[in-house]
C-alpha cells in the first residue's frame, strides 16, 4: 500500500498522525502517511521521532523507499527497539525541523547558484551545512571574479523568470525556501563529455 507523502503538499508540515502498515525485514516502519522526506535526488532523509499511543518514543535516523516506483516509505529506527507493531496501530510522526529547514535553505541556495551560472546541471547533493552542484562546462575553467560579479548583479525578477517565480526571489533580493525545495532535484542534463564536468 502506498504511503501518502505529506511533505509533497506542505514542506513546512512538521508532524502528523499516521497508522502502521507493516515492518520491513530491516526493521523499517511503514506508515500510511508521513512528513518524513525519504532520501532521494541528492538529498538525505529526514530524521525525527515516532511516538506510539502508549508513549514510547522511537528515534528515526533514516527514511527510504521500499520499492523502485517510490510509493512506499519505511522509517528506520536508530536501534532495535524490540517493539512489534500491529497493522493499523496509530503513531505520531515528528521530524527534526531545524535539520529539514537547513536543508531547504541549502536547496534554495543551489537553485540560485544554477540560475547564476549558465551551464547545464548534471547532478548535486543537498546537505544541512554544505551542498554541491555538478555542471557541464564546455570551457576549461571558471573566472571566480566574473561569477561573483554576476551573483551581485543578478536580478531574479528579470533574468531566468521561471526560476525566479519557482524559487521565491523578491525584488529586495531575499529568498524563502518554497514548496519544491524538499527533495526535488534541480533540472538535470546528461553531460556532453565527462571531462567537461566541474564541481562547485
Amino acid at each position: 500500500m502506498a504511503t501518502d507523502c505529506l511533505f509533497r503538499e506542505d514542506s513546512y508540515l512538521k508532524e502528523c498522525d499516521a497508522l502502521v502498515l507493516g515492518q520491513t525485514e530491516a526493521g523499517g516502519i511503514v506508515l500510511d502517511r508521513t512528513v518524513f522526506y525519504a532520501a532521494s535526488g541528492g538529498q538525505p532523509a529526514d530524521r525525527g521521532m515516532l511516538t506510539t499511543a502508549t508513549g514510547d518514543a522511537i528515534p528515526i535516523v533514516n527514511a527510504g523507499y521500499t520499492d523502485p516506483e517510490k510509493t512506499e516509505i519505511a522509517h528506520l529506527p536508530a536501534a532495535t527497539t524490540g517493539l512489534q507493531f500491529k497493522v493499523g496501530e496509530p503513531v505520531h510522526a515528528t521530524i527534526d525541523w531545524s535539520l529539514r529547514y537547513a536543508r531547504m535553505r541549502m536547496h534554495t541556495a543551489l537553485h540560485l547558484l544554477s540560475a547564476v551560472l549558465p551551464y547545464a546541471v548534471t547532478g548535486g547533493a543537498v546537505g544541512d551545512a554544505e551542498g554541491r552542484l555538478d555542471f557541464d562546462i564546455p570551457e576549461a575553467g571558471l573566472d571566480k571574479d566574473e561569477i561573483n560579479q554576476k551573483a551581485r548583479g543578478h536580478d531574479c525578477g528579470r533574468s531566468r523568470g521561471t526560476l525566479a517565480l519557482d524559487h521565491g526571489c523578491r525584488a529586495r533580493g531575499s529568498t524563502r525556501p518554497d514548496q519544491d525545495h524538499v527533495g526535488q532535484a534541480p533540472c538535470r542534463y546528461r553531460p556532453r563529455a565527462a571531462d567537461r564536468n566541474r564541481r562547485i
